[in-house]
């Protein structure tokens, strides 16, 4: 059985997967991750280049984990956005940025990826954080961060890849295949959704093509880091 929806009913099956996990999503992360899930974060604010005082979009934002590092990082002449199109993981993050000290420079809101509601050349940098792989249009999506980012600005994008390693590639997609969908039906009550996750990981291209993909669409200094063997991948590049 295939968990991956076709292109023109991916966009609402991930909303409402995701509207369903919401409230156990952190939790999951934090158990699949082994809770290096924050060190990865840091590794974007890192590689975005972020600065205080700077106006910083994070598509794809969930639960708005990502968006709290970053506007830690702006500081509070700054301002973080977050977007995601899942109306429940906004309200799980309005959750969490209510007890950060950073909670008056960050606005959460409702959107999609491929339609961004802001003008061009809006924001310092942009990340995404586990979402490219989530749009029915990748390259859509892509282009659009690209027209709100500033000239001289980075896009930088966190999500799976594949790692290459004999033995340990196998072991990874058995672990991705079998364990994995138990973690997310013990963290978030279903186990469906992270089947999903599996599939859409296999599905999705790794860090090198990405990184193409970034170039072809016009982004300059494209590179990519793997992390944690190459099951993860951060791509970045800079709009000239």
């Amino acid at each position: 059985m295939s968990y991956l929806p076709s292109k023109d009913k991916k966009e609402t099956y991930v909303r409402e997967l995701f509207n369903t996990i919401s409230n156990g999503y952190d939790r999951t992360n934090k158990m699949m991750s082994l809770g290096r899930d924050e060190r990865w974060r840091e590794l974007v604010v890192k590689r975005a280049q972020v600065k205080p005082g700077q106006t910083i979009l994070d598509v794809c934002c969930g639960t708005a984990k990502l968006t709290m590092k970053l506007a830690e990082a702006v500081g509070p002449g700054g301002k973080v956005i977050g977007l995601d199109f899942s109306e429940n993981m906004i309200e799980v993050g309005k959750e969490n940025i209510s007890s950060s000290p950073h909670r008056d420079i960050i606005e959460l809101m409702q959107g999609n990826a491929m339609a961004l509601p802001f003008e061009d050349q809006q924001f310092d940098a942009v990340t995404v954080a586990w979402g490219l792989r989530n749009v029915p249009e990748l390259e859509v999506a892509l282009k659009e961060m690209i027209r709100v980012l500033k000239p001289g600005g980075m896009l930088v994008s966190l999500d799976m890849s594949k790692p290459s390693a004999p033995v340990f590639k196998q072991a990874y997609w058995l672990y991705f295949e079998k364990l994995v969908p138990l973690i997310g039906k013990f963290g978030a009550g279903k186990s469906s959704a992270y089947r999903y996750f599996c599939e859409s990981a296999k599905a999705f291209p790794d860090a090198r093509k990405l990184t193409q993909i970034f170039a072809r669409n016009g982004l300059t200094e494209t590179r990519y880091k793997n992390v944690m063997g190459g099951t993860l991948a951060i791509v970045e590049g800079k709009k000239e």
